[in-house]
C-alpha cells in the first residue's frame, strides 16, 4: 500500500526570478498609488489629527525597509507569481486580508498605546490598507497571469 502524498508535494515553488519579477512589479504599483495617497491626504487626514506626532521629515531610510518587507510579504502571500492558474477574485481577497490584518497591526498597536489616538485615523487606516494591497495584489497578479499566458 502507498502511502499518500502530501499535497504540498505537487505545489509549484516560487522561484527566485520570479519572485524578483513580481515584487518589482508589485513596488510599482503599490508606490505609484500609495504616494498618491500619502501626497493627497497627508494634510487633509494626518496632518490635522496626528501632525503633533509627525516628524518634520520623514525617516525615507525606515520608509524604503517598510516597503521592502511588506511588498514581499504581498508577493509571498496574496500576488502568489508560481500560481498561475489563481483566480484573480480570489487573489484579491487574499490581498485585502492581508492590508487588512498589516494596517490593524499599526493603527490597533498606536490606538491601544499612544494618547489620544484618533478612532477616524484608525478606520481610514483600517479601509485605506484593505483597498490599497486589495487593487494593487489584483493588478500585480493579472498583469503576471497576461505575461506568463505571452499576451
Amino acid at each position: 500500500m502507498n502511502a499518500p502524498t502530501p499535497a504540498h508535494a505537487h505545489a509549484p515553488h516560487l522561484s527566485l526570478p520570479a519572485f524578483a519579477r513580481a515584487w518589482g512589479l508589485t513596488a510599482v504599483v503599490f508606490m505609484a498609488i500609495d504616494a498618491v495617497w500619502l501626497v493627497t491626504m497627508a494634510p487633509r487626514l494626518y496632518q490635522p489629527t496626528i501632525g503633533h506626532l509627525l516628524a518634520p521629515e520623514p525617516d525615507l531610510v525606515a520608509a524604503a525597509i517598510f516597503y521592502a518587507i511588506y511588498i514581499a510579504g504581498m508577493v509571498v502571500f496574496t500576488v502568489r507569481p508560481h500560481q498561475r492558474d489563481a483566480r484573480l477574485a480570489d487573489a484579491a481577497l487574499r490581498g485585502g486580508f492581508f492590508g487588512f490584518v498589516a494596517y490593524a497591526t499599526y493603527d490597533l498597536t498606536n490606538q491601544a498605546t499612544m494618547v489620544n489616538w484618533p478612532w477616524m485615523v484608525t478606520a481610514i487606516d483600517l479601509l485605506w490598507g484593505t483597498f490599497l494591497t486589495g487593487s494593487v495584489t489584483l493588478v500585480s497578479k493579472a498583469i503576471l497571469q497576461r505575461r506568463s499566458a505571452g499576451v
